[in-house]
């Protein structure tokens, strides 16, 4: 289902809740600053179209549930998605710098070369999630899951990995440089004390 940038913005200002958009097609919508809180956007197609990238820049998306949609190349730039049901999204080359991912389900999500500097992942699931190439430096990732997380390439430079668990992560040619990984448990199974 295709939605026009009018059709959209009166849905969301009319403020019904929750906002039911599965499997829509929400390529190169204009949605700085929506309220999106507790939207269903199962397999919704938020990725670029026509070279014109999603805008979801300060949205708030908390809790809302985005499982298989397409925001490759979105901009999320502060936008806030504590609490979502991400599983399997595609985040590929997305811009998601300061965004709160806290609490977040991401399981098998694909979210490589994405900007996620100083995102804040604290307690999210990541497990099995595509992170290779992806930038996350000043990235809080304390408590979160990563087991089977590929994190090959990816910039991790003053990263909070506090407590985390990188059990069976791929972690080949990722920069940890002041990384701080205290108490996390480290690919081979060891903890960092």
């Amino acid at each position: 289902m295709q939605f026009t940038q009018d059709q959209l913005n009166k849905m969301i200002s009319e403020g019904q809740r929750p906002l039911w958009l599965s499997n829509a097609d929400l390529s190169g919508a204009e949605l700085p600053g929506a309220d999106l809180s507790g939207a269903r956007l199962l397999r919704a197609d938020l990725s670029n179209a026509n070279l014109v990238e999603a805008n979801l820049s300060g949205a708030d998306l908390t809790y809302a549930n985005l499982s298989g949609a397409d925001l490759s190349k979105a901009n999320l730039a502060g936008a806030s998605l504590s609490g979502a049901e991400m599983s399997g999204v595609n985040l590929n080359q997305a811009d998601l710098p300061q965004v709160d991912l806290s609490r977040t389900t991401l399981t098998g999500a694909d979210m490589s070369e994405a900007n996620l500097n100083e995102a804040n992942f604290s307690e999210a699931n990541l497990s099995e999630v595509n992170l290779s190439g992806a930038d996350l430096s000043g990235v809080n990732l304390s408590e979160a899951n990563l087991h089977k997380a590929n994190l090959s390439g990816a910039n991790l430079t003053g990263a909070n990995i506090r407590e985390a668990d990188l059990g069976s992560a791929n972690l080949d040619e990722a920069n940890l440089e002041g990384a701080n990984t205290e108490f996390a448990i480290l690919p081979d199974g060891t903890v960092d004390n």
